[in-house]
């Protein structure tokens, strides 16, 4: 069950740092978002405010509200926990536990929420995230090996199998392909297009051709200087963004002027 996420007037602190400042967007079910912009202007801060993951970090700190499905994730009575069960994520890196089995990461995040399942229940669970992630054909024989011994695109789509075992409603990716070649990288792009008509889908990708071919819309984001927080500058549907762009900078981005 998708969902929509809505964010008003976003401000993100660390300490009396901000990083990212006055954000407000709305994302559609079933869509791919791409958030790009050059390094340090925020998108990954703000893609963790998504699901409360920044607030890991001591002294992280959000003014403004994120809404999903009306719900906000910031209400004094919220459960982090649960918003990371309902918002999926997946890393930079791939990083499945090294010392389960694939069985068990696919079950890792299943298991902290407590879940009881039966053996059956979870043969049946892992199948259907290895499948949903594309994997269960490469592994179904070796469910029992380490995760580790996979190779990086299989680690990730590992890990995409163990975000969705839990169910969630959105899924988060940053910038998953950055470590990948490119056989591997258009598995998961691949992916990322048959996993929308399930979920709400934000990556943050560097690529811009990854962007223009996997999302619906694409959010610009830039920094007027160090120091200075980053901003939301320009979304929109991911065509307009790369072919007519309204604002200066963003062209200027996109065609490699700057970045």
């Amino acid at each position: 069950m998708s969902k929509r996420i809505e964010v008003r007037d976003l401000n993100v602190f660390y300490g009396s740092f901000q990083a990212v400042a006055d954000v407000s967007l709305t994302i559609e079910p079933k869509t791919v978002t791409a958030f790009i912009g050059p390094s340090g202007c925020g998108k990954s801060t703000f893609l963790r405010t998504l699901n409360r993951m920044h607030e890991v970090i001591p002294g992280a700190r959000v003014e403004g509200e994120v809404l999903i499905d009306g719900e906000n994730l910031y209400a004094p009575n919220t459960d982090p926990v649960e918003v990371r069960r309902q918002v999926g994520m997946v890393f930079q890196r791939p990083n499945p536990f090294p010392t389960m089995s694939i069985r068990d990461n696919v079950l890792a995040g299943v298991k902290l929420n407590n879940k009881k399942l039966s053996k059956s229940e979870s043969d049946e669970l892992v199948k259907r995230s290895l499948q949903g992630a594309n994997l269960w054909k490469e592994v179904k024989d070796r469910l029992d090996k380490p995760g580790s011994g996979l190779s990086g695109g299989q680690q990730q789509r590992l890990c995409i199998a163990r975000a969705i075992a839990v169910a969630p409603d959105v899924l988060l990716m940053d910038e998953p392909c950055s470590a990948l070649d490119p056989i591997s990288t258009l598995a998961i792009e691949d992916l990322i297009d048959e996993l929308k008509n399930d979920y709400t889908i934000v990556i943050v990708t560097h690529n811009m051709q990854q962007a223009s071919r996997v999302s619906d819309k694409t959010a610009f984001f830039n920094i007027d200087g160090t120091g200075l927080p980053g901003r939301l500058i320009e979304y929109g549907d991911t065509t307009t963004i790369f072919e007519r762009p309204t604002v200066q900078a963003t062209e200027d981005y996109i065609s490699g002027r700057f970045g």
